[in-house]
């Protein structure tokens, strides 16, 4: 197997979501935190480079209404290919996930031998996907509520817009600290991916390290390649035992 053959493994549509939503949220973080952290001296640099408070705050709003329908569309395509049967839910996090996410603690801590052996999505992959799905549901709701208390208050109870601030603020952060720790790392810095993982965006990704990060997906895709190197692994000789040493002389 050439270590240059590739196999498609995002779409462009997958591709083209992920850098809107990625770029979405560097906008979201730049018109956001500055408003979280207004008596900042950094936060009123980064204010004056958008022209004043009202203008960051319409770029923000902008943003997260581009946001919203970014995570409509996802949802309605992913919907549709599901029920055409172009697609299945390989995003639905199963028992095997938790067995596999046991099974690389284990390795982790050199109990086990073997790391374990993931389909097209591990659970780390499922974990950050769910983790921006409800992510994006709190923050666009507690965003519009915002944008909108005098409607809210008029049908739901008045606490609903302090707990919205609140939820908006602090979910606005922990989302910034997930992705620059827990994402980045994953996608980029992990000692087998580092400096850098395009897959994402040339779609593409090489049989190589598909057999080796997604074991199951490659058996899935190509049975005569992975029974060839089964096959291939049993019928390998083992080294041959070494010979003791010949006795000294004399001995």
């Amino acid at each position: 197997m050439s270590a240059h053959e590739y196999v498609v493994r995002f779409s462009t549509r997958q591709r083209v979501e992920h850098f809107v939503v990625m770029s979405l949220f560097v906008i979201l973080a730049l018109t956001g935190f500055p408003q979280k952290f207004y008596d900042s001296g950094w936060a009123a640099a980064v204010v004056g480079l958008f022209g004043g408070v009202p203008q960051m705050r319409w770029v923000h709003r902008v943003a997260g209404y581009c946001l919203l329908f970014a995570t409509i569309f996802h949802f309605f395509f992913v919907l549709l290919e599901v029920v055409v049967r172009k697609a299945r839910l390989s995003m639905v996090p199963e028992r095997q996930d938790f067995k596999d996410a046991i099974h690389q603690l284990r390795y982790y801590l050199r109990l086990e031998d073997t790391p374990a052996r993931f389909d097209r999505f591990d659970y780390r992959e499922k974990f950050e996907y769910w983790g921006l799905v409800f992510g994006n549901m709190i923050m666009v709701g507690s965003g519009l509520v915002l944008l909108y208390p005098m409607v809210v208050a008029r049908y739901l109870p008045g606490e609903l817009i302090p707990t919205a601030k609140i939820a908006h603020s602090n979910e606005g952060l922990m989302a910034f600290l997930v992705v620059i720790t827990w994402h980045v790392y994953n996608a980029h810095f992990a000692p087998d991916i580092f400096p850098f993982n395009k897959t994402i965006f040339t779609g593409r990704i090489s049989k190589h390290h598909l057999q080796k990060e997604h074991p199951r997906e490659f058996e899935r895709l190509f049975p005569d390649e992975s029974a060839a190197a089964v096959a291939s692994a049993a019928t390998t000789p083992a080294a041959p035992a070494a010979e003791p040493p010949a006795p000294a002389p004399g001995s």
